[in-house]
């Protein structure tokens, strides 16, 4: 059964487009059916459903599989146009609760395979694409720095295109003071432009540690690293973009695993 929302919850629901309301309140949107889908296949919660009106009866067949616990709101375009972030919507967005809280030292012991290192990243869409080549890989745990864009970003959500609900995300990490924790459980491996060796299949459990496109990774950190990986490249361009070398890394450390 559609309901009407309530002009508090609509209220509610624009806040979430700043990180201190969602954080506040401990819920995000998430737009888009893939987005959505990947949520109810999860353990997330999603604890809402809104649909646009004018295409309310394409998401019969879907909405008829969603648990009865979740509400389902029927929003106006004008309401609509207040929450959407797509240009061309779908016409569906979800209200999610923000997972359980996970420290870093859980997540070091009881994370098993490869995890992620994200330090400084603060594109959402880079940041989304990386999550999403994250779970395609089949790493469970991802680690972001202090200073990073909160996962819970939009954009951050909708270029994740779902694999962020498949992921264990630690966020406002320290990483000058972790790092070395994380060395004594894991591999600990430094992205680097400048020098180090060819990324190659990782036999036991590697952190993967990756800086922003524009600044990398300060010396401070790579010096902590056991080795630096360099992607070499045969053509003249500058660099490669940061998702393009996270999933060169990604997908030669777990290599061996498929």
């Amino acid at each position: 059964m559609m309901r009407k929302p309530l002009r508090s919850q609509l209220r509610l629901w624009e806040k979430l487009s700043t990180v201190k309301y969602r954080r506040r309140e401990g819920l995000f949107l998430a737009e888009g059916y893939k987005v959505v889908n990947e949520l109810m296949s999860s353990t997330w919660e999603p604890r809402a459903i809104m649909i646009l009106g004018e295409k309310r009866y394409q998401w019969d067949t879907f909405l008829s599989t969603v648990n009865k616990s979740v509400d389902i709101y029927e929003l106006s375009k004008k309401e609509w146009n207040v929450l959407t972030q797509d240009k061309e919507s779908e016409g569906i967005i979800a209200l999610v609760a923000m997972p359980r809280h996970i420290d870093i030292m859980e997540a070091l012991i009881q994370g098993a395979g490869h995890m992620v290192l994200l330090y400084r990243i603060n594109n959402p869409n880079n940041l989304g694409a990386i999550l999403r080549t994250v779970h395609w890989f089949g790493i469970g745990t991802v680690v972001l720095s202090a200073g990073s864009v909160d996962f819970t970003n939009p954009k951050v959500v909708r270029a994740a295109m779902g694999g962020l609900f498949h992921l264990s995300v630690v966020q406002d990490v320290d990483f000058e003071k972790v790092l070395p924790k994380i060395r004594e459980h894991f591999f600990l491996v430094g992205s680097n432009n400048r020098e180090g060796v060819t990324p190659h299949a990782c036999a036991q459990r590697t952190a993967l540690l990756m800086g922003s496109e524009s600044h990398g990774l300060p010396d401070t950190l790579i010096r902590l690293a056991h080795e630096q990986w360099r992607i070499p490249g045969a053509g003249k361009g500058e660099s490669l973009s940061l998702p393009q070398a996270a999933a060169i890394m990604i997908y030669e450390c777990t290599k061996r695993g498929h």
